[in-house]
């Protein structure tokens, strides 16, 4: 009798135990609720714990029951499997409780926002310093690394390859070269798409585009979200995503405006309807830049208000109204199109207007800008050369804001021929220094001055502290060195970076009077890093 009762009272102590498990249990699933917001989860995993509890009471009440009378070594043995099943919620709870654990993974893995240095020729450059994930904040790339890297890479235009994108494959946002110093160590991208996808993405397929040695190939995508769209490194050269579906595409949308700039009192205008796609904005900028007009850009909120549909109509109109051509467009994605269609916006008399894009079918607004009046203004001397001038600030005591400002252009006319006048008359006319300067190229003038300095040492080694483990290729490939010349400055014992400068004051010798910064920044410009330039950026504002 006493044997029983003491069994009795070892069986309540362990439910006790397993109640108090399970009870400091509920806050960790009550934070991880309100983190995921998981709630039916939530109560599955907690009716799921419940049943397991009631299980495990139970089958010890019923084991304690049948085996009242047992021995010792029974007693024991009932203990081990009371054990074993309070360990079974448990284990039930954490494979319930998957996608919770996988939310807070993703959430301690976040992104690290980098900003790059831009090189020239629209190349941008990243230092990684250890592993993780980055997101470039301009591009919006997004880079996996296994440990420190150094990334370039470039916006590149759809258009040089049109023909590899065939139907029923289409664009689905911008494509990029890149290139690593360590292939390896770049495992995956992310690459940004211009789709809004929504309820959409059911029957899309999203690959990327991969322009290889070998020629083209469309390579799958391991994974893609509400912004991007992941690809594991296979090789590193141009690689775009695109997608494949039966339904209508919906697309983020930007509509960017451009101002003709010329004498003319009268307004006229680019709109550019376009994917909000950074291929596509880059061809729209180069278009713009290459027309036989001038023009500036008007710096107005590109992002459209709602998304544009492929193969929808939509309207331009003007409040008030204007010359609009044409006045309704049918949108398609025009990435892979060399020539980017546009509306034009004329007004023959200057003033305050709005402009909106209308979806037809639904009329809703789906981008709207006001642009500002028209006004004149009294400009400071240093700036009265420029016919046409943006601004976006407030003038003291003055205007509010507006867009553009046109001056009067007789009284700067005037102003320009009574100055040029005064430079024919004087000696040293723009003209005259010019020739002057180009007679007496490498010679001295006659107050002992160079017209054209040479880069000192001191300048020189600044250089050479600057450069990285690639000064022998750039020795050869950019100055002109040979192999011989390399071999000759590091039969010495010195330090690298006396080498470097060695190399530097070699090819400065066999400049002569060449040897300027301008010459030298002419020569490494497309081939060192952006700190290199901004150093002898810094020489030529000097000299």
């Amino acid at each position: 009798m006493d044997f029983n009762c003491l069994y009795v009272f070892e069986n309540v102590i362990h439910s006790f135990i397993f109640l108090v498990k399970h009870i400091c249990l509920i806050p960790c699933c009550i934070s991880f609720s309100k983190v995921e917001s998981y709630g039916t989860r939530e109560d599955d995993s907690a009716q799921e714990g419940k049943s397991g509890d009631d299980s495990s009471e139970n089958n010890s009440e019923s084991s304690s029951e049948s085996e009242s009378d047992t021995e010792e070594t029974d007693i024991r043995k009932s203990d081990e499997e009371l054990e074993k099943n309070e360990l079974l919620p448990l284990v039930e709870s954490e494979a319930n409780s998957q996608f919770r654990c996988e939310h807070v993974k993703t959430e301690h893995n976040q992104k690290e926002q980098v900003t790059p240095r831009r090189l020239s020729r629209g190349q941008f450059w990243l230092k990684l310093e250890a592993e993780g994930t980055y997101q470039c904040t301009v591009t919006g790339l997004i880079f996996d690394v296994t440990k420190a890297a150094v990334i370039k890479y470039s916006v590149l235009s759809w258009s040089k390859y049109a023909d590899y994108v065939k139907k029923p494959w289409m664009v689905g946002g911008p494509i990029f070269d890149v290139s690593c110093d360590s292939a390896s160590v770049l495992t995956s991208i992310q690459f940004p798409h211009s789709l809004s996808l929504n309820d959409h993405e059911s029957g899309m397929t999203f690959k990327v585009l991969h322009i290889k040695s070998t020629g083209p190939a469309i390579e799958p995508s391991v994974d893609h979200s509400m912004t991007h769209v992941k690809w594991h490194v296979s090789s590193l050269s141009p690689v775009g995503p695109v997608i494949q579906t039966q339904e209508p595409v919906h697309y983020d949308g930007a509509v960017i405006l451009y101002k003709v700039v010329n004498n003319h009192p009268s307004l006229s205008f680019r709109v550019y309807v376009a994917t909000n796609n950074d291929s596509f904005i880059k061809d729209i900028s180069k278009a713009v830049k290459y027309s036989d007009k001038k023009f500036i850009k008007i710096d107005k909120p590109p992002v459209c208000q709602k998304r544009l549909q492929d193969g929808k109509r939509y309207r331009l109109i003007s409040e008030p109204e204007a010359e609009i051509t044409p006045e309704e467009i049918e949108f398609v994605d025009g990435s892979l199109l060399k020539l980017k269609s546009y509306i034009e916006v004329y007004m023959e008399q200057p003033m305050e207007f709005t402009l909106s894009l209308i979806e037809l079918e639904s009329e809703e607004i789906v981008w709207k800008a006001k642009l500002r009046e028209y006004l004149k203004l009294k400009v400071p001397k240093h700036q009265e050369k420029t016919a046409v001038i943006l601004v976006a600030r407030t003038e003291a005591g003055n205007i509010g804001k507006c867009d553009w400002i046109l001056h009067d252009q007789n009284k700067n006319e005037q102003k320009r021929n009574t100055i040029s006048n005064r430079r024919r008359k004087s000696s040293n006319s723009l003209f005259g220094e010019e020739f002057y300067n180009k007679r007496l190229k490498g010679s001295d003038i006659s107050d002992g001055t160079k017209a054209k300095t040479t880069l000192t040492d001191q300048q020189l080694m600044t250089l050479a502290k600057k450069m990285g483990k690639d000064w022998k290729e750039i020795a050869i490939e950019c100055l002109k060195l040979e192999m011989k010349d390399i071999h000759q400055i590091q039969a010495k014992e010195e330090e690298v970076n006396v080498y470097k400068f060695m190399m530097l004051s070699k090819w400065r010798e066999g400049e002569l009077s060449n040897g300027t910064a301008q010459n030298l920044y002419d020569s490494l410009k497309d081939h060192v890093s952006y700190e290199i330039i901004q150093i002898l950026e810094g020489f030529l504002e000097q000299t």
